[in-house]
């Protein structure tokens, strides 16, 4: 999809860290954007500046572990504006902790917000993009579901999930003018991370330094406009570690282990364990 002006977007986690600089980098080419979050904190503001850049904005608090409002956030997109174009899936939730130390609540909303919403969303925005031959799905996944850090189990296995999920569309739907596209960031300096860094009083490992925001925006940018199937997005190359642990998996959780991400993980465990008193 070349150009994406005057396009339409649903953007999920709009108000999260990564969310308020992918609804810019899209506003940035024209598009127009239902921004979604939950709660709905900051969206208003959102509105606004996507609103200064010429493009129709529009708000909805949704909470997405429940069916009938992703129901509800298509039916709307499709109110407001005719039809969806885009749907980016960036809304995730987290919890570092042992994995028996998690509630199975806790372990049922990252499967809800994290897996299950995408492929709902996905499966309620194709018919109408099937019906005009024409549209995108980006999934918003992390290095976690790449390399499976320590404290991270149900994160890591929701996003590795959508890993697979984007290339399972892609296969389905090739030649139909329905496209998707896997963006996979490292530690970002914003969201997650910051709440983590700040938690710990820790940063990322070394090799694994935070990257800026504005690199994810533009990867999902990039992703549409060139039908990538995947973007890794870090500050230091990681797709050659990434190779070795698939020729061979012990040795991609040596180099795991050794770069230090249990162990930050770990400590993100005990700081939220220790809040909790």
């Amino acid at each position: 999809m070349k150009n994406l002006r005057e396009r339409t977007a649903i953007l999920t986690g709009a108000n999260g860290g990564l969310g308020a600089y992918m609804a810019n980098a899209l506003a940035a080419q024209g598009m127009n954007l239902l921004l979604v979050a939950f709660p709905g904190v900051g969206l208003e503001e959102l509105q606004a500046a996507a609103m200064e850049r010429g493009v129709q904005a529009r708000v909805l608090n949704a909470d997405l572990r429940e069916p009938a409002e992703r129901v509800r956030v298509v039916e709307y997109a499709r109110q407001e504006f005719g039809h969806v174009d885009v749907l980016v899936n960036n809304a995730g939730v987290e919890f570092s902790a042992a994995y028996h130390e998690l509630t199975e609540d806790q372990i049922l909303e990252v499967l809800k917000v994290n897996l299950e919403a995408p492929l709902m969303l996905t499966r309620l925005v194709l018919p109408g993009m099937l019906e005009r031959r024409q549209g995108h799905i980006v999934n918003i996944s992390s290095l976690a579901g790449k390399s499976g850090p320590g404290y991270q189990e149900p994160y890591a296995a929701t996003k590795a999930a959508l890993t697979a999920f984007t290339f399972s569309l892609r296969g389905t739907y090739q030649g139909t003018g329905i496209s998707a596209s896997v963006v996979c960031p490292g530690f970002v300096e914003t969201g997650i991370y910051a709440r983590l860094k700040a938690k710990t009083g820790c940063a990322a490992p070394m090799l694994l330094s935070a990257c800026r925001p504005e690199r994810v925006a533009r990867a999902v940018v990039r992703a549409i406009r060139g039908d990538i199937p995947e973007i890794v997005v870090s500050r230091f190359p990681v797709r050659p570690v990434l190779v070795l642990a698939a020729v061979s998996p012990r040795l991609g959780e040596w180099i795991t282990g050794c770069i230090g991400v249990h162990r930050f993980f770990r400590k993100a465990a005990e700081a939220e364990k220790h809040a909790r008193g």
